[in-house]
């Protein structure tokens, strides 16, 4: 059987528990098999090895539980330079990425290079959420869990018929899911998610990230509903649909019947109180984006009443169509900022242990405990940490100063 190694440290981040000073982390073949105070390790798992990490704080990985690899050749400069709400957004970039191409040797190199600075930055696992097989060719490169989503949208009976035609040929180690109940039918948000539940996989869609959104489902009127009208995306007789409650994108997503704990709303700026608490009983997770709301400038998600309802909401970059900085750490800087009453011991658990419960991966990363992976992180601490809540604030609060190192046991 391989020995046990000892891996200590000023600082190990339980995630699920106190962080620990002084502490050890104790891996074999693999997986990690006893986590605490290092004078408590040696004795369990005496004449073991001992590795030192001085001047760090262990912590498990990162998850970034919402990315668009495919649009990495989209960098936010060239995509957004006067444009000025979310539809103009929506608008530049489809104009982009027509020009640019949405395949090709340079999406590809451009994605693979931010797959790169992912792993660089201590992410292990990532949503990855594209119109193309391009990120299921990365998820074969990706050291770590890369989890390919093909999203579908469209309204016409005709491109609903399609897509359920494809669905039925696809086989059933691909995932697919649907983009936002503003671009997508709501019978094909049913039968993506019917699928999704069949083969028990998360199912991530956008979700009330701006708040036309909810005019169109409800009123058909808004910014949104008017931009569709004029791509011809929707005809003239175009209706709310009957028999949904409309009144808000989760509950008509709750109407549908889709909501689940296999279900992941990303963005979710614009949600009452009522549908956090829909959010809540049905189990769905939520993954916040507060880099790319804060460019977009489509409003601030709730974080702290996500918190008050016993939802952890997992922690997404979206794409440099989008964010000018794709980074987990800036993620949890930015978050902080919105909302300075989070603690941040909480914040670090969206980019680590929220991330992982949306993405199905909890057995595996999220905490450093007994039965995990024993890939996790050495965090330079550049100054002395006296306490936890320091340490936390450190954590938060780094961004780009942040550079981990791989432990890999």
């Amino acid at each position: 059987m391989q020995s046990v190694l000892l891996h200590r440290a000023p600082w190990v981040v339980r995630v699920d528990g106190p962080a620990i000073a002084d502490g050890a982390v104790a891996v074999r073949a693999g997986s990690i098999v006893g986590v605490g105070p290092a004078r408590e390790m040696n004795k369990q798992y005496p004449g073991a090895p001992v590795r030192e990490h001085e001047h760090c704080a262990l912590t498990p990985p990162l998850i970034n539980a919402h990315i668009h690899l495919e649009l990495s050749h989209l960098h936010i400069p060239r995509c957004r330079q006067e444009v000025a709400g979310f539809t103009d957004w929506i608008a530049a970039l489809l104009d982009l990425r027509q020009q640019l191409g949405a395949t090709g040797a340079a999406v590809e190199t451009a994605a693979r290079r931010i797959m790169q600075v992912q792993h660089d930055s201590g992410v292990i696992a990532m949503g990855d959420i594209g119109n193309t097989d391009l990120g299921l060719r990365l998820s074969q490169e990706f050291p770590g869990a890369l989890l390919p989503f093909r999203e579908f949208l469209g309204r016409s009976p005709a491109t609903r018929r399609t897509v359920r035609e494809q669905l039925g040929r696809e086989p059933d180690d691909k995932m697919f899911t649907a983009h936002a109940p503003y671009s997508t039918h709501a019978e094909l948000i049913q039968s993506l998610k019917f699928r999704a539940r069949r083969l028990n996989h998360p199912f991530p869609i956008h979700v009330a990230e701006p708040a036309s959104e909810g005019d169109l489902l409800s009123r058909a009127t808004g910014e949104l509903y008017t931009f569709l009208r004029e791509r011809g995306f929707l005809d003239d007789t175009y209706r709310p649909p009957a028999g949904i409650d409309n009144f808000g994108s989760v509950r008509y997503l709750h109407s549908l019947g889709v909501l689940d704990e296999r279900t992941i709303c990303v963005h979710c700026i614009h949600v009452s109180v009522e549908e956090v608490m829909i959010l809540a009983e049905t189990g769905a997770r939520v993954c916040l984006c507060p880099g790319s709301n804060r460019y977009l400038q489509v409003g601030t998600a709730p974080a702290a009443l996500f918190l008050r309802h016993g939802i952890l909401p997992a922690l997404g970059s979206d794409s440099l169509a989008s964010n000018p900085e794709l980074s987990i750490w800036r993620e949890m800087r930015i978050l902080q900022e919105n909302a300075p009453d989070i603690d941040p011991a909480r914040i670090f658990a969206m980019a680590t242990l929220g991330g992982a419960s949306a993405l199905g991966l909890a057995g595996m990363y999220g905490t450093l405990a007994p039965g995990k992976s024993a890939r996790f992180l050495a965090v330079p601490l550049t100054e002395k940490i006296g306490s936890a809540p320091e340490l936390y604030e450190y954590l938060v609060t780094g961004n780009s100063e942040i550079q981990p190192a791989w432990v890999d046991a």
